[in-house]
């Protein structure tokens, strides 16, 4: 069996996830060229699975920071997890949430034109949640070079800030209170 802390898997899901990428770039600017009316159930689709895809992300990442910072970080377990932190971010995450936040924006200005309290609201919920993806991926790299910067307890708490931020999310675009 081969193992999975070698460049060589790592560089082919990269270059499967620009493919796809790639696939949902074209499929997304083909549907646009559509027209509003017929792009919009297919761009807010595609925008829907890059949200979950995002989040599953965002959901797992601090579970694998908790299990890492319980182990040696010169061991092998280490770099396993090491390897897994960086690819799910870079592979999954980095790239759902690019689509995330260009489909959202175009929904926004096309569906809404940036109008509505809860749409603003949604928006500042969504750049929070960027922060925290951009802090997980400071922890990834840190994690990668064997500085364990935290305790797995405050992992354990940090693992409930893209839920509390999804939730509020989910209730704003879908409620829409103000």
């Amino acid at each position: 069996m081969e193992k999975q802390i070698d460049a060589r898997p790592g560089q082919q899901a990269a270059k499967k996830a620009a493919t796809a990428l790639i696939f949902f770039g074209l499929v997304g600017g083909g549907i646009m060229l559509a027209g509003p009316d017929e792009a919009y159930p297919w761009i807010k689709a595609l925008h829907i699975i890059a949200i979950i895809s995002w989040m599953a992300g965002m959901l797992y990442l601090p579970r694998l920071f908790i299990y890492h910072s319980d182990c040696d970080p010169s061991s092998e377990q280490a770099r396993t997890f090491a390897v897994m932190e960086a690819r799910l971010m870079k592979v999954i995450m980095n790239p759902a949430m690019v689509v995330s936040w260009v489909l959202g924006l175009y929904l926004a200005w096309q569906v809404f034109a940036f109008q509505g309290g809860w749409l603003h609201a949604k928006i500042a919920a969504v750049i929070a949640l960027s922060g925290v993806h951009g802090y997980f991926a400071k922890a990834v790299k840190s994690f990668g070079r064997g500085e364990y910067i935290k305790t797995p307890r405050y992992w354990r708490m940090m693992n409930e800030a893209p839920t509390l931020l999804m939730i509020l999310i989910v209730v704003l675009a879908v409620v829409k209170p103000f």
